[in-house]
Protein backbone atom coordinates (compact mmCIF):
# COMPACT_ATOMS: atom_id res chain seq x y z
CA UNK A 1 0.00 0.00 0.00
CA UNK A 2 1.48 3.38 -0.99
CA UNK A 3 1.67 6.44 1.24
CA UNK A 4 -1.19 8.21 -0.53
CA UNK A 5 -3.51 5.32 0.14
CA UNK A 6 -2.45 5.18 3.78
CA UNK A 7 -3.04 8.88 4.26
CA UNK A 8 -6.54 8.67 2.80
CA UNK A 9 -7.52 5.65 4.84
CA UNK A 10 -6.08 7.04 8.05
CA UNK A 11 -8.56 9.90 8.18
CA UNK A 12 -11.56 9.14 10.37
CA UNK A 13 -14.50 7.90 8.32
CA UNK A 14 -18.02 8.92 9.18
CA UNK A 15 -20.64 6.23 8.72
CA UNK A 16 -23.72 6.12 10.87
CA UNK A 17 -23.35 9.22 13.06
CA UNK A 18 -23.85 12.78 11.81
CA UNK A 19 -20.77 14.96 11.41
CA UNK A 20 -20.75 17.58 14.16
CA UNK A 21 -19.86 21.09 13.10
CA UNK A 22 -16.52 21.09 14.94
CA UNK A 23 -15.56 17.71 13.47
CA UNK A 24 -16.54 18.84 9.98
CA UNK A 25 -14.45 22.00 10.27
CA UNK A 26 -11.47 19.96 11.52
CA UNK A 27 -11.76 17.53 8.59
CA UNK A 28 -11.99 20.38 6.11
CA UNK A 29 -8.91 22.07 7.63
CA UNK A 30 -6.96 18.80 7.37
CA UNK A 31 -8.03 18.30 3.76
CA UNK A 32 -7.10 21.88 2.81
CA UNK A 33 -3.71 21.49 4.51
CA UNK A 34 -3.03 18.32 2.52
CA UNK A 35 -3.93 20.12 -0.69
CA UNK A 36 -1.77 23.14 0.14
CA UNK A 37 1.29 20.94 0.70
CA UNK A 38 1.01 19.50 -2.78
CA UNK A 39 0.04 22.77 -4.43
CA UNK A 40 3.34 24.41 -3.45
CA UNK A 41 5.03 22.72 -6.40
CA UNK A 42 1.94 22.80 -8.65
CA UNK A 43 0.23 26.18 -8.66
CA UNK A 44 -3.50 26.25 -9.23
CA UNK A 45 -5.12 27.92 -12.19
CA UNK A 46 -3.67 31.42 -12.53
CA UNK A 47 -6.79 33.14 -13.83
CA UNK A 48 -9.81 31.83 -11.90
CA UNK A 49 -12.10 34.40 -13.52
CA UNK A 50 -11.36 32.84 -16.91
CA UNK A 51 -12.14 29.39 -15.53
CA UNK A 52 -15.37 30.75 -14.04
CA UNK A 53 -16.39 32.27 -17.38
CA UNK A 54 -15.57 29.00 -19.12
CA UNK A 55 -17.62 27.00 -16.62
CA UNK A 56 -20.62 29.29 -17.11
CA UNK A 57 -20.45 29.07 -20.91
CA UNK A 58 -20.06 25.29 -20.81
CA UNK A 59 -23.02 24.99 -18.43
CA UNK A 60 -25.15 27.11 -20.76
CA UNK A 61 -24.81 24.34 -23.35
CA UNK A 62 -25.85 21.39 -21.18
CA UNK A 63 -29.61 21.76 -21.73
CA UNK A 64 -30.44 23.45 -25.09
CA UNK A 65 -30.01 20.17 -26.98
CA UNK A 66 -32.69 18.70 -24.67
CA UNK A 67 -35.13 21.55 -24.05
CA UNK A 68 -35.17 22.78 -27.66
CA UNK A 69 -36.88 19.62 -28.92
CA UNK A 70 -40.03 19.62 -26.76
CA UNK A 71 -41.79 22.70 -28.26
CA UNK A 72 -41.12 21.38 -31.78
CA UNK A 73 -41.88 17.72 -31.08
CA UNK A 74 -45.27 17.79 -32.82
CA UNK A 75 -43.91 19.57 -35.90
CA UNK A 76 -40.87 17.27 -36.13
CA UNK A 77 -43.06 14.16 -35.77
CA UNK A 78 -45.45 15.38 -38.46
CA UNK A 79 -42.62 16.33 -40.81
CA UNK A 80 -40.81 13.00 -40.54
CA UNK A 81 -43.86 10.82 -40.03
CA UNK A 82 -42.86 9.64 -36.56
CA UNK A 83 -45.24 7.45 -34.60
CA UNK A 84 -46.20 8.24 -31.01
CA UNK A 85 -43.78 5.53 -29.83
CA UNK A 86 -40.95 7.04 -31.88
CA UNK A 87 -41.72 10.51 -30.51
CA UNK A 88 -41.61 9.09 -26.99
CA UNK A 89 -38.28 7.43 -27.75
CA UNK A 90 -36.94 10.74 -29.01
CA UNK A 91 -37.62 12.35 -25.61
CA UNK A 92 -36.21 9.37 -23.69
CA UNK A 93 -33.10 8.53 -25.71
CA UNK A 94 -30.96 11.59 -24.84
CA UNK A 95 -31.69 11.19 -21.12
CA UNK A 96 -30.81 7.50 -21.28
CA UNK A 97 -27.52 8.41 -22.96
CA UNK A 98 -26.76 10.84 -20.14
CA UNK A 99 -26.63 7.85 -17.82
CA UNK A 100 -25.06 5.28 -20.12
CA UNK A 101 -22.12 7.47 -21.10
CA UNK A 102 -21.51 9.18 -17.74
CA UNK A 103 -19.16 6.39 -16.50
CA UNK A 104 -16.80 7.20 -19.38
CA UNK A 105 -16.07 10.62 -17.89
CA UNK A 106 -13.59 9.65 -15.13
CA UNK A 107 -11.88 7.18 -17.48
CA UNK A 108 -11.40 9.85 -20.14
CA UNK A 109 -10.32 12.42 -17.55
CA UNK A 110 -7.74 10.03 -16.10
CA UNK A 111 -6.33 9.42 -19.59
CA UNK A 112 -6.46 12.91 -21.12
CA UNK A 113 -7.23 15.36 -18.28
CA UNK A 114 -10.61 16.88 -17.45
CA UNK A 115 -9.97 20.15 -19.31
CA UNK A 116 -9.08 18.42 -22.60
CA UNK A 117 -12.06 16.10 -22.32
CA UNK A 118 -14.48 19.01 -21.79
CA UNK A 119 -13.11 20.76 -24.89
CA UNK A 120 -13.30 17.65 -27.05
CA UNK A 121 -16.81 16.76 -25.92
CA UNK A 122 -18.04 20.31 -26.55
CA UNK A 123 -17.02 19.80 -30.18
CA UNK A 124 -18.75 16.41 -30.17
CA UNK A 125 -21.91 18.09 -28.84
CA UNK A 126 -21.75 20.60 -31.68
CA UNK A 127 -21.46 17.72 -34.15
CA UNK A 128 -24.49 16.01 -32.63
CA UNK A 129 -26.59 19.19 -32.97
CA UNK A 130 -25.62 19.49 -36.63
CA UNK A 131 -26.35 15.81 -37.26
CA UNK A 132 -29.75 16.00 -35.54
CA UNK A 133 -30.98 18.92 -37.60
CA UNK A 134 -29.71 18.04 -41.09
CA UNK A 135 -29.99 14.35 -41.89
CA UNK A 136 -33.61 13.33 -41.59
CA UNK A 137 -34.91 10.65 -39.25
CA UNK A 138 -31.59 8.79 -38.97
CA UNK A 139 -29.71 11.99 -38.21
CA UNK A 140 -32.40 13.03 -35.73
CA UNK A 141 -31.96 9.92 -33.58
CA UNK A 142 -28.19 9.61 -34.07
CA UNK A 143 -27.67 13.27 -33.22
CA UNK A 144 -29.86 12.88 -30.13
CA UNK A 145 -27.66 10.00 -28.96
CA UNK A 146 -24.48 11.97 -29.59
CA UNK A 147 -25.87 15.06 -27.86
CA UNK A 148 -27.06 13.10 -24.82
CA UNK A 149 -23.73 11.27 -24.53
CA UNK A 150 -21.78 14.54 -24.73
CA UNK A 151 -23.89 16.26 -22.09
CA UNK A 152 -23.61 13.22 -19.82
CA UNK A 153 -19.81 13.22 -19.93
CA UNK A 154 -19.38 16.97 -19.41
CA UNK A 155 -21.97 17.02 -16.64
CA UNK A 156 -19.99 14.45 -14.65
CA UNK A 157 -16.72 16.38 -14.91
CA UNK A 158 -17.88 19.84 -13.88
CA UNK A 159 -18.72 19.11 -10.19
CA UNK A 160 -15.21 17.71 -9.73
CA UNK A 161 -13.69 20.83 -11.27
CA UNK A 162 -15.80 23.01 -8.94
CA UNK A 163 -14.69 20.96 -5.92
CA UNK A 164 -11.05 21.23 -7.04
CA UNK A 165 -10.68 24.90 -7.90
CA UNK A 166 -13.43 26.51 -5.79
CA UNK A 167 -13.41 24.25 -2.73
CA UNK A 168 -14.03 27.07 -0.25
CA UNK A 169 -17.07 28.30 -2.20
CA UNK A 170 -18.45 24.98 -3.43
CA UNK A 171 -22.08 25.74 -2.57
CA UNK A 172 -22.08 29.17 -4.20
CA UNK A 173 -20.21 27.96 -7.27
CA UNK A 174 -22.55 25.01 -7.69
CA UNK A 175 -25.43 27.49 -7.61
CA UNK A 176 -23.79 29.68 -10.26
CA UNK A 177 -23.12 26.66 -12.45
CA UNK A 178 -26.71 25.44 -12.05
CA UNK A 179 -28.06 28.92 -12.73
CA UNK A 180 -26.17 29.01 -16.04
CA UNK A 181 -27.47 25.56 -16.90
CA UNK A 182 -31.06 26.68 -16.24
CA UNK A 183 -30.56 29.82 -18.30
CA UNK A 184 -29.45 27.74 -21.27
CA UNK A 185 -32.51 25.52 -20.93
CA UNK A 186 -34.83 28.53 -20.70
CA UNK A 187 -33.36 30.24 -23.74
CA UNK A 188 -33.72 27.11 -25.85
CA UNK A 189 -37.26 26.34 -24.68
CA UNK A 190 -38.50 29.85 -25.31
CA UNK A 191 -36.71 30.80 -28.52
CA UNK A 192 -36.52 27.61 -30.60
CA UNK A 193 -40.06 27.95 -32.02
CA UNK A 194 -39.64 31.67 -32.86
CA UNK A 195 -36.30 30.85 -34.48
CA UNK A 196 -37.84 28.13 -36.62
CA UNK A 197 -40.64 30.52 -37.65
CA UNK A 198 -38.07 33.18 -38.52
CA UNK A 199 -36.30 30.72 -40.83
CA UNK A 200 -39.41 29.96 -42.93
CA UNK A 201 -40.89 27.56 -40.37
CA UNK A 202 -37.85 25.29 -40.58
CA UNK A 203 -37.60 23.13 -37.48
CA UNK A 204 -34.15 22.05 -38.65
CA UNK A 205 -32.88 25.64 -38.43
CA UNK A 206 -34.52 26.10 -35.05
CA UNK A 207 -32.75 23.05 -33.65
CA UNK A 208 -29.49 23.66 -35.50
CA UNK A 209 -29.08 27.19 -34.17
CA UNK A 210 -27.78 25.81 -30.86
CA UNK A 211 -24.52 24.71 -32.43
CA UNK A 212 -23.39 28.35 -32.20
CA UNK A 213 -23.24 28.65 -28.38
CA UNK A 214 -21.52 25.25 -28.20
CA UNK A 215 -18.72 26.48 -30.45
CA UNK A 216 -18.46 29.78 -28.55
CA UNK A 217 -18.06 27.84 -25.28
CA UNK A 218 -15.31 25.72 -26.85
CA UNK A 219 -13.39 28.86 -27.84
CA UNK A 220 -13.57 30.31 -24.31
CA UNK A 221 -12.69 26.95 -22.72
CA UNK A 222 -9.57 26.53 -24.88
CA UNK A 223 -7.25 28.52 -22.53
CA UNK A 224 -7.86 25.95 -19.77
CA UNK A 225 -5.88 23.37 -21.74
CA UNK A 226 -2.65 25.24 -21.01
CA UNK A 227 -3.36 25.89 -17.32
CA UNK A 228 -1.84 23.92 -14.44
CA UNK A 229 -4.42 22.67 -11.99
CA UNK A 230 -2.12 21.40 -9.30
CA UNK A 231 -2.10 17.99 -7.71
CA UNK A 232 -5.46 17.19 -9.15
CA UNK A 233 -3.90 16.53 -12.53
CA UNK A 234 -2.63 13.30 -10.93
CA UNK A 235 -4.71 10.16 -11.55
CA UNK A 236 -6.55 8.67 -8.60
CA UNK A 237 -8.64 5.56 -8.26
CA UNK A 238 -11.55 5.63 -5.82
CA UNK A 239 -12.83 2.30 -4.50
CA UNK A 240 -15.87 1.45 -2.40
CA UNK A 241 -18.59 3.74 -3.75
CA UNK A 242 -20.82 0.91 -4.98
CA UNK A 243 -20.85 -0.59 -1.47
CA UNK A 244 -21.71 2.66 0.29
CA UNK A 245 -25.41 3.23 1.18
CA UNK A 246 -24.99 7.00 1.27
CA UNK A 247 -23.62 7.02 -2.29
CA UNK A 248 -26.73 5.13 -3.44
CA UNK A 249 -29.01 7.57 -1.65
CA UNK A 250 -27.30 10.47 -3.43
CA UNK A 251 -27.66 8.55 -6.70
CA UNK A 252 -31.36 7.82 -6.20
CA UNK A 253 -32.09 11.44 -5.32
CA UNK A 254 -30.19 12.63 -8.38
CA UNK A 255 -32.03 10.17 -10.64
CA UNK A 256 -35.57 10.68 -9.32
CA UNK A 257 -35.49 14.48 -9.27
CA UNK A 258 -33.89 14.41 -12.73
CA UNK A 259 -36.70 12.16 -13.94
CA UNK A 260 -39.23 14.86 -13.08
CA UNK A 261 -37.04 17.49 -14.72
CA UNK A 262 -36.81 15.58 -18.00
CA UNK A 263 -40.53 14.86 -17.97
CA UNK A 264 -40.96 18.64 -17.86
CA UNK A 265 -38.41 19.21 -20.64
CA UNK A 266 -39.84 16.47 -22.83
CA UNK A 267 -43.58 16.54 -22.19
CA UNK A 268 -44.78 19.71 -20.44
CA UNK A 269 -45.31 21.62 -23.72
CA UNK A 270 -47.29 18.68 -25.13
CA UNK A 271 -49.38 18.53 -21.94
CA UNK A 272 -50.10 22.26 -22.17
CA UNK A 273 -50.90 22.04 -25.88
CA UNK A 274 -53.35 19.29 -24.98
CA UNK A 275 -54.95 21.75 -22.53
CA UNK A 276 -55.44 24.33 -25.30
CA UNK A 277 -52.22 26.35 -25.60
CA UNK A 278 -50.44 26.96 -28.89
CA UNK A 279 -46.90 25.55 -29.36
CA UNK A 280 -45.44 29.04 -28.94
CA UNK A 281 -47.40 29.65 -25.74
CA UNK A 282 -46.44 26.24 -24.36
CA UNK A 283 -42.78 26.88 -25.12
CA UNK A 284 -42.93 30.25 -23.37
CA UNK A 285 -44.49 28.70 -20.26
CA UNK A 286 -41.71 26.11 -20.14
CA UNK A 287 -39.14 28.84 -20.72
CA UNK A 288 -40.63 31.03 -18.01
CA UNK A 289 -40.66 28.17 -15.53
CA UNK A 290 -37.01 27.42 -16.24
CA UNK A 291 -36.05 31.10 -15.95
CA UNK A 292 -37.53 31.10 -12.43
CA UNK A 293 -35.11 28.28 -11.65
CA UNK A 294 -32.28 30.81 -11.89
CA UNK A 295 -33.25 32.26 -8.51
CA UNK A 296 -33.76 29.02 -6.59
CA UNK A 297 -30.79 27.26 -8.19
CA UNK A 298 -28.51 29.93 -6.75
CA UNK A 299 -30.29 30.38 -3.43
CA UNK A 300 -31.04 26.77 -2.48
CA UNK A 301 -27.42 25.51 -2.12
CA UNK A 302 -26.42 28.66 -0.22
CA UNK A 303 -29.32 28.30 2.23
CA UNK A 304 -28.95 24.52 2.52
CA UNK A 305 -25.29 24.75 3.51
CA UNK A 306 -26.15 27.15 6.35
CA UNK A 307 -27.97 24.45 8.32
CA UNK A 308 -26.71 21.33 10.04
CA UNK A 309 -27.74 19.23 7.01
CA UNK A 310 -29.81 19.44 3.81
CA UNK A 311 -32.86 17.33 4.66
CA UNK A 312 -35.31 20.16 5.30
CA UNK A 313 -34.23 21.97 2.14
CA UNK A 314 -34.80 18.82 0.08
CA UNK A 315 -38.32 18.34 1.44
CA UNK A 316 -39.21 22.00 0.75
CA UNK A 317 -38.00 22.07 -2.86
CA UNK A 318 -39.59 18.70 -3.64
CA UNK A 319 -42.91 19.91 -2.22
CA UNK A 320 -42.74 23.02 -4.43
CA UNK A 321 -41.93 20.85 -7.46
CA UNK A 322 -44.84 18.48 -6.91
CA UNK A 323 -47.23 21.37 -6.26
CA UNK A 324 -46.22 23.03 -9.52
CA UNK A 325 -46.52 19.80 -11.51
CA UNK A 326 -49.99 18.98 -10.22
CA UNK A 327 -51.06 22.58 -10.77
CA UNK A 328 -49.92 22.55 -14.41
CA UNK A 329 -51.71 19.24 -14.95
CA UNK A 330 -55.01 19.75 -13.11
CA UNK A 331 -55.56 23.37 -12.01
CA UNK A 332 -57.62 25.84 -14.08
CA UNK A 333 -55.65 27.09 -17.05
CA UNK A 334 -56.16 30.71 -16.00
CA UNK A 335 -53.72 30.26 -13.12
CA UNK A 336 -51.14 28.38 -15.19
CA UNK A 337 -48.35 30.92 -14.85
CA UNK A 338 -48.54 30.81 -11.07
CA UNK A 339 -48.10 27.05 -11.08
CA UNK A 340 -45.27 27.32 -13.63
CA UNK A 341 -43.48 29.75 -11.30
CA UNK A 342 -43.97 27.38 -8.36
CA UNK A 343 -42.60 24.52 -10.47
CA UNK A 344 -39.56 26.58 -11.45
CA UNK A 345 -38.77 27.49 -7.86
CA UNK A 346 -38.93 23.84 -6.88
CA UNK A 347 -36.97 22.34 -9.75
CA UNK A 348 -34.19 24.91 -9.64
CA UNK A 349 -33.64 23.95 -6.02
CA UNK A 350 -33.91 20.18 -6.49
CA UNK A 351 -31.23 20.00 -9.17
CA UNK A 352 -28.79 22.42 -7.58
CA UNK A 353 -29.13 20.56 -4.28
CA UNK A 354 -28.46 17.27 -6.07
CA UNK A 355 -25.18 18.68 -7.39
CA UNK A 356 -24.36 20.22 -4.02
CA UNK A 357 -24.84 16.84 -2.31
CA UNK A 358 -22.18 15.34 -4.58
CA UNK A 359 -19.70 17.93 -3.32
CA UNK A 360 -20.75 17.90 0.34
CA UNK A 361 -20.77 14.12 0.67
CA UNK A 362 -17.21 13.88 -0.76
CA UNK A 363 -13.94 14.46 1.14
CA UNK A 364 -11.97 15.68 -1.88
CA UNK A 365 -12.23 16.37 -5.61
CA UNK A 366 -11.26 12.80 -6.59
CA UNK A 367 -14.13 11.35 -4.59
CA UNK A 368 -16.45 14.07 -5.90
CA UNK A 369 -15.59 13.21 -9.51
CA UNK A 370 -16.30 9.52 -8.95
CA UNK A 371 -19.48 10.13 -6.94
CA UNK A 372 -20.57 12.46 -9.73
CA UNK A 373 -19.99 9.68 -12.25
CA UNK A 374 -21.93 7.16 -10.19
CA UNK A 375 -24.85 9.41 -9.30
CA UNK A 376 -25.27 10.73 -12.82
CA UNK A 377 -24.52 7.44 -14.56
CA UNK A 378 -27.01 5.32 -12.64
CA UNK A 379 -29.21 8.33 -11.86
CA UNK A 380 -29.82 9.47 -15.42
CA UNK A 381 -30.39 5.90 -16.58
CA UNK A 382 -33.13 5.73 -13.95
CA UNK A 383 -34.33 9.21 -14.92
CA UNK A 384 -34.90 8.18 -18.53
CA UNK A 385 -37.69 5.86 -17.39
CA UNK A 386 -39.83 8.85 -16.38
CA UNK A 387 -40.30 10.41 -19.83
CA UNK A 388 -40.74 6.92 -21.30
CA UNK A 389 -43.44 6.09 -18.75
CA UNK A 390 -45.29 9.34 -19.52
CA UNK A 391 -45.34 8.47 -23.22
CA UNK A 392 -46.59 4.95 -22.55
CA UNK A 393 -49.32 6.08 -20.14
CA UNK A 394 -50.46 8.80 -22.54
CA UNK A 395 -50.73 6.26 -25.36
CA UNK A 396 -52.69 3.85 -23.16
CA UNK A 397 -55.15 6.39 -21.81
CA UNK A 398 -55.32 8.90 -24.66
CA UNK A 399 -55.06 11.75 -22.13
CA UNK A 400 -52.80 13.28 -19.52
CA UNK A 401 -54.62 12.90 -16.18
CA UNK A 402 -53.07 9.51 -15.35
CA UNK A 403 -49.62 11.10 -15.60
CA UNK A 404 -50.30 12.56 -12.16
CA UNK A 405 -49.67 9.12 -10.64
CA UNK A 406 -46.20 9.13 -12.19
CA UNK A 407 -45.50 12.55 -10.67
CA UNK A 408 -46.59 11.37 -7.23
CA UNK A 409 -44.65 8.10 -7.21
CA UNK A 410 -41.41 9.63 -8.46
CA UNK A 411 -41.72 12.62 -6.12
CA UNK A 412 -42.31 10.44 -3.05
CA UNK A 413 -39.28 8.32 -3.94
CA UNK A 414 -37.13 11.43 -4.36
CA UNK A 415 -38.14 12.72 -0.91
CA UNK A 416 -37.28 9.40 0.74
CA UNK A 417 -33.90 9.21 -1.00
CA UNK A 418 -33.22 12.87 -0.21
CA UNK A 419 -33.84 12.35 3.49
CA UNK A 420 -30.98 9.86 3.46
CA UNK A 421 -28.69 11.80 1.14
CA UNK A 422 -29.23 15.06 3.02
CA UNK A 423 -27.59 13.85 6.24
CA UNK A 424 -24.24 15.40 7.16
CA UNK A 425 -22.12 12.33 6.39
CA UNK A 426 -19.27 11.42 4.06
CA UNK A 427 -19.23 8.47 1.67
CA UNK A 428 -16.78 5.78 2.82
CA UNK A 429 -14.20 5.11 0.13
CA UNK A 430 -10.50 4.51 -0.41
CA UNK A 431 -8.79 7.02 -2.71
CA UNK A 432 -5.38 5.95 -4.02
CA UNK A 433 -2.95 7.39 -6.55
CA UNK A 434 -2.64 5.30 -9.70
Amino acid sequence: MNLETEKTMSRPEVSTAPVRKAELEELLIDAEADDEQVQQSHPLVRRPWLLLLGLILVALNLRPALSSMAPLLGEVSKSLGLSAAQAGLLTTLPVLCLGLFAPLAPLLARRFGAERVVLGILLTLAGGIILRSNFGEIGLFAGSVLGGASIGIIGVLLPGIVKRDFAKHAGTMTGVYTMALCLGAAMAAGSTVPLSEHFDHSWAMGLGFWVIPALVAAVFWLPQIGQKHGAHNLAYRVRGLLRDPLAWQVTLYMGLQSSLAYIVFGWLPSILIGRGLTPTQAGLVLSGSVIIQLASSLAAPWLATRGKDQRLAIVVVMALTLGGLFGCLFAPIEGLWGWAILLGLGQGGTFSLALTLIVLRSRDSHVAANLSSMSQGFGYTLASMGPFAVGVVHDWTGGWNAVGWIFGIIGAGAILAGLGAGRALYVQVVSEKV
